[in-house]
């Protein structure tokens, strides 16, 4: 397999995407404008690889429709999330500490590293949209399986801390309930598991196992980088957080302690 030829295009259409974006960033002022085109960018490549790769198949059409559901979502939650609010703190603490080199810097840490990892992760639905295999198997549906599982999580644990956080006598308060109630990050889980899920769709192509790089490096990335161990930082020393968490799983959802 010719891995120029497999992710060569994409990664052009990638650069292309996160550079636009990272101009957009540059007018408005606000680089978490990337969060909201995270998941738009997985459709762009979902559709460039799909048009380009022969004619289409039912697998082909199952995974660009789930590339599409989850990033249209997303894409919506963080937009609505962010807008009318300042820049997120993470944004907001690089542009003091980075000073001068503040463009540079963004444009290299936070687009092109984003877009390279972006990249690494849809290599499920690249290798799925090259494939010219046509018959369903058995990991499909274990895999969409595992996607919708994955999708509840993550959509409806983001739906009940919007609402949490939108009542006003929650101010300053944890959310604790719902599937917040099994584990403190469900967003993550049900993101990371859902990739999971489309990997596994991928193991019926050939080549198919190459796309375990990707749940692997979403899962560290929620886990250890960017998702829980940046969260729990930022509730160092809350008493009330530090109660919640010593009863409360940190990522995969559990039945919580007894005090």
């Amino acid at each position: 397999m010719d891995i120029m030829e497999l992710y060569g295009l994409p990664a052009l259409v990638v650069f292309l995407y996160m550079s636009g974006v990272f101009a957009a960033a540059l007018l408005i002022k606000n680089n978490a404008i990337v969060d909201v085109a995270w998941g738009l960018g997985f459709i762009c490549v979902a559709f460039v690889t799909l048009c380009l790769n022969g004619r289409m198949t039912p697998r082909k059409g199952l995974v660009t429709a789930l590339v599409l559901i989850w990033g249209i979502r997303l894409a919506i939650h963080v937009a609505l999330r962010n807008g009318g609010k300042p820049e997120d703190f993470r944004y907001a603490k690089w542009r003091k500490q980075w000073g001068k080199w503040f463009v540079p810097r963004s444009y290299l840490q936070i687009y092109l590293l984003q877009g390279i990892l972006l990249l690494i992760i849809s290599s499920p639905l690249i290798l799925v949209n090259r494939s010219q295999s046509t018959g369903m198997t058995l990991l499909d549906i274990i895999g969409v399986f595992i996607w919708c599982l994955g999708f509840f999580f993550e959509s409806v644990s983001d739906y009940q801390l919007v609402r949490f956080k939108g009542n006003p006598a929650h101010k300053g308060l944890i959310m604790t309930r719902g599937l917040w109630k099994f584990s403190r990050h469900p967003n993550y889980f049900g993101e990371a598991l859902l990739w999971w899920g489309v990997f596994i769709i991928a193991l019926s192509v050939e080549y198919g196992w190459i796309a375990i790089v990707s749940p692997l490096l979403i899962t560290f990335l929620l886990l250890r980088v960017s998702g829980v161990t940046m969260l729990e930082k930022k509730y160092a020393g809350n008493k009330e957080y530090a109660a919640y968490a010593q009863k409360t799983s940190a990522f995969v959802p559990w039945i919580p302690k007894s005090n």
